[in-house]
């Protein structure tokens, strides 16, 4: 009679395990949310570098069992990206690069979802753009981060034509993300096409006086709470004259 027991003890173990499984996964959502909110808010960089890392391989191992969750890719696309940006790549331009590269195609998994923009992905920038509209201001936080994960891989890897040949289709990304939520995080979206724009020679786009404008929009949107904002129209090639926008008060 015990062996019985212990027989369907077992069966039910194992019957139910994935349901176990699933459930524990699914309440990792909002664990892993307010965890990568309070390592952007920690101050020794030495914790929230080895936070980081802890919290992507956390993030894989669950991606593996839960491999289409849209919430998962997200932060995993957030946290390559960012940890790349913030630790790597003043250190190793080789390791950044891939990290970038696995930021922008965790998102891109995301953003595959919708049919007409997989066809288009592999289409010319024209296309390509047009694809885009097939998305609604829902889709805006994984086109950021997918465009900011792939803009920064193709700034790390300027020695490949063909990964520069892309760029046009990241501008694309983010001026939808102008058109749809020009706030999203701290305005990120203007600070990127400033960049762009002020970086880039004139004979290929380049323009200061819309990088410039792109800060200043940037800087109303975030108040001053985004400092790089302050930071990088000092770096431009172009030269910006400094203005009152670009002094902390």
């Amino acid at each position: 009679m015990k062996t019985v027991f212990f027989f369907w003890t077992l069966v039910l173990i194992f019957a139910f395990s994935g349901c176990f499984q699933q459930i524990a996964i699914k309440s990792m959502g909002g664990i892993m949310d307010n965890g990568f909110a309070v390592i952007n808010e920690e101050q020794d960089l030495g914790i929230a570098d080895k936070s980081i890392a802890s919290n992507l391989t956390l993030l894989e191992t669950v991606l593996r069992s839960d491999p289409d969750n849209d919430q998962y890719l997200l932060l995993a696309s957030i946290g390559y990206t960012s940890y790349a940006l913030g630790f790597v790549e003043d250190e190793s331009m080789d390791r950044a690069r891939l990290l970038y590269l696995r930021g922008k195609d965790f998102g891109m998994k995301i953003l595959l979802h919708n049919a007409r923009f997989a066809e288009a992905l592999s289409k010319g920038p024209a296309e390509f753009a047009d694809a885009l509209s097939s998305f609604s201001q829902d889709d805006v936080p994984a086109i950021f981060w997918t465009a900011v994960g792939w803009g920064s891989y193709i700034n790390v890897t300027l020695t490949d034509p063909s990964a520069i040949a892309d760029l046009p289709k990241v501008e694309a990304m983010m001026r939808f993300v102008v058109r749809h939520d020009p706030t999203f995080y701290y305005g990120g979206a203007h600070f990127f096409l400033g960049t762009l724009a002020g970086t880039k020679p004139k004979l290929f786009g380049g323009n200061p006086d819309s990088s410039r404008a792109h800060f200043e929009e940037c800087l109303r949107i975030n108040q001053g709470k985004f400092l790089m904002t302050y930071i990088m129209p000092g770096r431009m090639p172009c030269k910006h004259k400094t203005g009152n926008y670009l002094n902390p008060v």
